[in-house]
């Protein structure tokens, strides 16, 4: 598909609106359950969390992978400010484009978000504002951004490897692949960072919930380490290969025939 961004866009917003309907909504289904439990304390929650880390992560990951390999050839299943962000840098994206995604990213993100404040009551909704990423107990913001950045660089890396590199062993499977990655990361990162790795993943909540302590973390994380994956990948593997050397037999390399390329 050429530059269309109606439908491309419409595609991001789908796509991004059910990675934080259901990633979130999942937070908070399990916080539904759990609250007889906790009784409304948030340590108590933070306890009984834990032990529904798997949920949160399968969740998410799910969500990507089924969304990546069902709209991924229209829009290329970015769903994430920060993905869109390392195909502009290694100009595999318009600037122009880009500014469409980005913007129905964070639109779907709040959509999303307002949805799920209409669905669930005050008091379970204040257990995790809304769903959105927070620092651990013992995690220092700097520490988090670290983390997210790490965790997205990873996420980015394998959207790269499966879905960019045209010599991907496993482009045709890069869904399942992206959302893996994804489970993986909030497997380690969840209860240090809430491993949003996305930074449309932590506005929706952060601003329906209206929760911005140290909000800026799930911003500059996410997008140096999409940044960086994106121009590492790009310059180690994506880049045009040097031209293939000509000379006689003794230099190990066969000299062609005229026309033909040659062969080492």
């Amino acid at each position: 598909m050429d530059y269309d961004p109606i439908r491309r866009g419409f595609a991001e917003f789908v796509g991004t609106f059910t990675l934080i309907f259901v990633g979130a909504g999942t937070i908070m289904t399990l916080d539904k359950l759990l609250l007889p439990a906790t009784n409304g304390s948030a340590q108590a929650g933070g306890v009984y969390g834990s032990l529904t880390l798997v949920s949160v992560a399968l969740a998410h990951g799910l969500a990507i992978a089924v969304m990546v390999s069902a709209v991924g050839h229209i829009s290329g299943g970015h769903f994430n400010p920060a993905v869109t962000l390392g195909f502009v840098i290694t100009r595999r994206l318009a600037p122009s484009l880009a500014v469409v995604y980005w913007s129905v990213q964070f639109l779907a993100a709040a959509a999303a978000a307002l949805l799920l404040r209409w669905f669930y009551p005050e008091n379970v909704r204040a257990i995790s504002n809304l769903g959105s990423p927070a620092l651990g107990s013992g995690i220092s913001v700097w520490q988090g951004v670290v983390i997210e950045l790490v965790l997205t660089f990873f996420l980015v890396w394998v959207v790269f490897a499966t879905a960019a590199d045209p010599g991907g062993a496993f482009k045709s499977i890069a869904g399942l692949a992206i959302g893996l990655t994804i489970t993986l990361d909030i497997l380690m990162g969840g209860p240090l960072t809430g491993a949003a790795m996305n930074p449309a993943r932590a506005f929706g909540p952060e601003l329906v919930s209206k929760h911005w302590t140290d909000a800026w973390v799930w911003y500059v994380g996410p997008f140096a380490g999409g940044a960086l994956a994106a121009v590492a990948y790009e310059w180690l593997y994506l880049r045009p290969p040097a031209p293939l050397p000509v000379g006689p037999p003794e230099t190990g390399v066969i000299e062609p025939r005229p026309g033909d390329a040659a062969v080492s």
